[in-house]
């Protein structure tokens, strides 16, 4: 495992080695099987949303999908669509059960945020549900506010949507 030291000592900080690739690497499958179960643990479902969008949605130049591997194990990742020209969709937003509460999330977030204004994007939005109040707690913590709804869910009590500016690196 991958740890930061610091001053002479071993930090609780995994270094992840980050991977841009398409979603249909075998690296992403621990990633979106994970997820469905996540979903279909928190939702009851979850195949309707994992197929909702083609997988080309999330490569380049709109998209992107990455991954942050530990000694080659996908344990986190994200990725965004093109929603229109200015604004992207975060989706697939993922950790690993055994590697949560260690800032991984917030990582791959700002990868993802930095990579969209990289691309022209000037906002991000995205939508999470009442079932994830973690998911709901870091994206209030890292400077998205609420929005209206839209897409799918729009009307549904159980979705929270999100909405970030972005400026230019």
């Amino acid at each position: 495992m991958h740890l930061e030291v610091d001053g002479g000592g071993v930090a609780d900080r995994l270094i992840p080695e980050i991977r841009r690739l398409p979603m249909t690497d075998p690296a992403a499958e621990p990633l979106l099987r994970g997820l469905a179960e996540e979903y279909q643990t928190r939702y009851g479902g979850g195949a309707g949303e994992m197929s909702a969008y083609s997988l080309s949605d999330f490569e380049p130049p709109d998209g992107c999908f990455l991954v942050l591997e530990v000694d080659g194990r996908t344990v986190a990742g994200g990725a965004f669509r093109r929603l229109d020209e200015s604004t992207a969709e975060v989706k697939r937003m993922w950790t690993h059960a055994a590697y949560r509460r260690r800032g991984l999330a917030r990582r791959v977030l700002n990868l993802l945020e930095a990579e969209a204004a990289a691309r022209g994007y000037r906002r991000l939005r995205l939508e999470t549900g009442l079932a994830q109040p973690e998911a709901v707690a870091l994206y209030a913590a890292t400077g998205w506010t609420t929005c209206e709804g839209y897409g799918r869910h729009r009307d549904s009590p159980r979705a929270v949507f999100f909405e970030k500016p972005l400026s230019r690196p």
